[in-house]
């Protein structure tokens, strides 16, 4: 079963919506799950390297980092990664890729479950 993630929202918004993703993401990949999580408006924020978690905040970049090694495949939208300005100077992990919204369309439909956050 393919499950894709799709992750609109910033890392660090005072809410645990990344975080939910993420959760989320790790227990259906170890249930056998194929998991793909697509970063799309202020989600691609995620990948970027570096982040320091505001106190009393979970280290999302380390999370994220540890869902990839379970197997998920995190692509991020490039039209919005030039929108919010993540491209300027600011590493991104070398394990998401940039995407178009036509590779997410077709992640959609070979997708068998879609969740957004």
């Amino acid at each position: 079963m393919s499950l894709l993630i799709i992750l609109d929202r910033n890392s660090y918004d005072g809410s645990d919506v990344a975080w939910n993703a993420l959760r989320l993401a790790q227990k259906a990949a170890s249930s056998g799950f194929q998991v793909r999580m697509f970063l799309i408006n202020d989600g691609v924020d995620l990948g970027r390297e570096g982040v320091k978690p505001p106190e009393g905040f979970f280290d999302l970049g380390e999370m994220l980092k540890e869902t990839m090694r379970m197997g998920v495949e995190v692509k991020a939208c490039r039209t919005c990664l030039h929108r919010c300005g993540v491209h300027k100077g600011k590493p991104y992990m070398e394990n998401v890729k940039t995407a178009t919204m036509g590779e997410l369309v077709e992640w959609i439909k070979t997708s068998a479950k879609i969740v957004t956050f």
